[in-house]
């Protein structure tokens, strides 16, 4: 089992990523449509077809210079969510060794992307937004750290609690975001950027994990 994530397995990873969310997409257009204005899903759409055109080849592959290509893809989409997971993937890309990113380096990735999040978007745990599954999921990582776990049962742990943050999202009320127009119509509804969150988390156990 690898101790840490080079280029190719994060290379891997957004492949994956990119493949379960195409998978997802209409499921969460859908979402989208119950509380915002519908268009979350094109937009991701939209940032990942610029990511694959960004991505290094598998032999050139880094980690710091495949989520510098993925950030740069969302950074150059427009709407509210693609900046944000743009300036969330620009931190996990300068947090890396040359030879990639261990449990260590992925915690303190993470913990940078959330709080340049939190500081764009003003959002906190329990607005109903991408932050009620990325802030459990960097904290676990950061408990991993502690830890000593493997970076396999990192992101697992990661997913886990990603998916678990994204799933209290349905029963809360919106503080941020198109969904807080409507108030109570969106309750019940999971919020489709922490269900993106959760994806992306789940997509790296799986690779990682082989």
């Amino acid at each position: 089992m690898t101790d840490h994530i080079d280029g190719a397995l994060a290379l891997s990873w957004m492949n994956r990523f990119t493949a379960d969310f195409h998978d997802a997409q209409q499921a969460l257009t859908d979402l989208d449509r119950q509380a915002g204005d519908g268009d979350f899903g094109t937009n991701i759409a939209s940032a990942l077809r610029k990511v694959a055109a960004e991505l290094p080849t598998a032999d050139d592959a880094t980690f710091a210079s495949v989520f510098t290509a993925t950030a740069n893809g969302f950074l150059a989409t427009g709407g509210t969510s693609g900046p944000l997971f743009g300036m969330w993937f620009r931190a996990i890309s300068r947090s890396s060794a040359p030879d990639g990113a261990d449990t260590d380096l992925l915690a303190q990735g993470m913990a940078a992307g959330l709080a340049k999040v939190q500081q764009l978007g003003g959002a906190s745990v329990g607005d109903n937004t991408m932050i009620d599954a990325l802030a459990p999921a960097a904290q676990a990582l950061l408990d991993a750290s502690t830890g000593g776990l493997t970076i396999d049962k990192a992101l697992s742990s990661a997913a886990e609690a990603a998916r678990t943050g994204a799933a209290s999202t349905a029963g809360l009320l919106a503080a941020r975001g198109r969904a807080s127009y409507v108030g109570d119509l969106a309750l019940g509804v999971e919020d489709p950027g922490a269900v993106t969150v959760a994806l992306f988390f789940e997509a790296g156990a799986a690779v990682v994990s082989g």
